[in-house]
């Protein structure tokens, strides 16, 4: 990181700290003049760092890597879009190819996509990943298990336990993010497909298109689903009415899950993830269409549809994210870091009472396009952008 840079950001941060609070960090105009449904939900003030802090690229071999995990030693298990798993060391190094993994759909946002590990990795080395798979009827978003062998060469028992049906034939949308509960079970996000004629089933009970899903290890709904005894419903669902959900992670303090969400034009989200909820999509939003029509009724409200915690107009286009609970950066503690692809940076969002108080925009000097991030063991953010490479950001 150039000289100039780092002083840009110690002394910069420094001075900030008799300025409290600046403006809004977005100074583009919005797509739409819709307006907030309470205050502080957009264009929040925006905070600076005030702790000294660095940045480095660990390496920039990577082909569109789209999912990062640290392995209970520190290392990084990343994914990469056209169907390739690596393992990455500390110091940058990458495996070889890992293989035993099923074919994917690499078409348009399709390819292997989010992964996460057993919380007893160490006993089992199971990975589960989620991947768009082609089946009779088009593709759809997958969910798969296997063993990562003791050589690390190989995933060994490679099994789909769960497909979001129905099938579709289009390349967009698939979601794709994976996280373990508390409870050993697990969420994972799929997208309703982006095409006006599967858009609907966002809404629709029957079809796991648009929703978060709640699985156990083996695919199976998890027991007593907020949907489990509605007539007709998947009783694996736990939220519906979503775009294309590409974060999930929780709240340290509260253990609420959260979650991102893709706009169209305008109007990404952040949202509280709360059981049996219903998101919206695509009867209100804070977006627009692509060609500039109104989507809809045009309307950004509605009784017994939950709002965003936040969102953005322009677009950020919000991927991988993660709240941060390490002791490395204590400034740091509990605030929201969010990959942004067409924003090019990484957001820190300041969560208070379950709003957002300050957003910052760290790393947009590097013009990336930034697709996951996650937390290392050692207590740094490690980011991995759609140009392949892999940051560590850490306490100067």
């Amino acid at each position: 990181m150039k000289k100039t840079a780092l002083f840009s950001i110690v002394f910069g941060t420094l001075a900030y700290a008799s300025w409290g609070q600046t403006e809004p960090v977005e100074t583009k105009a919005p797509n739409s003049d819709y307006k907030s449904a309470f205050a502080g939900q957009t264009r929040i003030g925006g905070v600076k760092t005030q702790t000294p802090y660095d940045f480095k690229v660990l390496s920039e071999g990577l082909t569109f890597p789209w999912g990062v995990k640290s392995l209970p030693d520190g290392r990084l298990l990343i994914t990469e879009k056209a169907g390739n798993l690596r393992i990455a060391k500390v110091n940058g190094e990458l495996s070889k190819h890992i293989t035993g993994l099923p074919a994917v759909n690499t078409s348009g946002q399709g390819g292997l996509l989010g992964i996460t590990i057993d919380p007893n990795f160490n006993k089992n080395r199971m990975v589960y990943w989620t991947f768009s798979e082609n089946v009779d009827g088009g593709t759809l978003t997958s969910v798969a298990k296997g063993k990562l062998s003791a050589d690390e060469s190989k995933i060994e028992g490679a099994t789909v336990i769960y497909r979001a049906t129905p099938a579709h034939k289009g390349n967009l949308h698939y979601g794709g993010r994976i996280l373990f509960d508390k409870n050993g079970d697990l969420f994972v996000s799929t997208g309703e497909r982006s095409d006006m004629v599967t858009r609907p089933q966002a809404q629709q009970l029957n079809s796991s298109l648009g929703k978060i899903i709640h699985i156990t290890t083996d695919g199976k709904p998890v027991a007593n689903g907020p949907f489990a005894s509605t007539t007709g419903a998947k009783p694996e669902l736990y939220s519906y009415g979503h775009r294309n959900v590409q974060g999930l992670t929780f709240n340290p303090v509260t253990g609420d899950l959260w979650s991102n969400e893709f706009g169209p034009r305008g109007g990404d989200e952040i949202n509280r993830v709360q059981s049996g909820k219903n998101y919206g999509w695509p009867i209100i939003t804070y977006g627009i269409e692509y060609s500039g029509k109104k989507i809809g009724e045009s309307i950004q409200q509605k009784e017994g549809m939950e709002q965003p915690v936040y969102y953005w107009d322009p677009s950020v286009s919000p991927s991988g994210m993660t709240f941060y609970s390490g002791d490395m950066m204590p400034e740091w503690k509990n605030n929201l870091f969010v990959g942004c692809l067409s924003g090019m940076h990484i957001a820190r969002l300041v969560i208070e009472n379950n709003k957002v108080v300050g957003e910052e925009r760290l790393l947009s000097q590097e013009y990336q396009r930034f697709r996951d991030v996650t937390q290392g063991k050692d207590g740094a953010i490690y980011a991995v952008t759609d140009q392949g490479r892999l940051y560590r950001i850490f306490n100067k």
